[in-house]
């Protein structure tokens, strides 16, 4: 039986910006972003030891100590949002990331863990003063529909 592992990485001393810088057109009131990476493992067992494996795999090579932070689980690692944008690369487009990684992890001798899938996604976080544009004009200035898949999540 397998299980999956998300990970989400966030920067320790990031802190949120000025969401007008990932759209086009100005936002009709003040919002504000925070960007994460987040990474979905599919471990082909699901032992303590094989889960144990893979987050210290995770914390390893996908986690700078000094400047990020790892959160393990569903929740999101940030609260207070108005809503996240998820998005990453569809199934058979180049992710260079993706592929790395992948290849470091079957360049291991004894990883501890079968590595069924990867999947990589940028995790937007947008905050709003007072009412939050709509997601909408998020992803039509952001998401490329020929590579990326995305989801919003509501607050």
């Amino acid at each position: 039986m397998s299980t999956l592992l998300h990970a989400e990485v966030t920067g320790r001393f990031d802190h949120a910006g000025d969401a007008n810088a990932l759209v086009y057109s100005p936002l009709a009131s003040p919002h504000t972003y925070h960007a994460t990476r987040c990474y979905l493992l599919e471990l082909g067992e699901d032992t303590p030891e094989a889960v144990a494996a893979a987050r210290a795999f995770v914390e390893k090579t996908l986690v700078e100590e000094v400047s990020q932070h790892v959160h393990f689980g569903e929740a999101p690692a940030l609260t207070g949002f108005a809503f996240i944008l998820d998005y990453g690369f569809k199934p058979g487009a180049l992710d260079l990331e993706r592929e790395m990684i992948l290849n470091y992890y079957r360049s291991l001798p004894a990883p501890g863990f079968a590595l069924n899938k990867l999947t990589i996604t940028q995790r937007v976080y947008v905050f709003a003063e007072r009412e939050a544009a709509p997601p909408e004009k998020f992803v039509r200035d952001i998401v490329n529909p020929a590579i990326h898949r995305h989801h919003v999540i509501a607050a």
